[in-house]
């Protein structure tokens, strides 16, 4: 991957972090994090994962609501960064963290 599409992808992540922490108003949202952005080489689509903590259900309302105001992050991050194309925002829920606390309950099943 080239620097430049690194640069663009932490870029990103910083400002959408930015907009879902203190411009988007909405308290179906919860608290979000976003984990990671991977963008295609041609930077015309960026895959956003996000974090939810809480209960699933709230998983679900906050990934309604991220793909409902996905435009208006979308105008928000070009706004702050100077590109020729916004990539378009595919928000993606990342479930690392849950896949990584299920293993470790496991280890620790087998370790007793």
């Amino acid at each position: 991957m080239s620097l430049k599409t690194e640069r663009m992808e932490m870029t990103i992540q910083r400002e959408i972090s930015h907009i879902l922490q203190f411009e988007l108003k909405n308290p179906k949202l919860g608290f979000c994090t976003v984990t990671d952005v991977q963008c295609t080489n041609d930077l015309s689509q960026a895959k956003v994962y996000v974090t939810f903590l809480g209960q699933q259900g709230r998983n679900e309302a906050g990934m309604r609501v991220l793909n409902q105001s996905k435009g208006f992050i979308r105008s928000g991050v070009a706004k702050k960064i100077k590109i020729r194309k916004m990539p378009e925002l595919i928000f993606i829920q990342d479930t690392s963290l849950e896949q990584g606390n299920k293993i470790e309950n496991i280890l620790k099943e087998i370790e007793k």
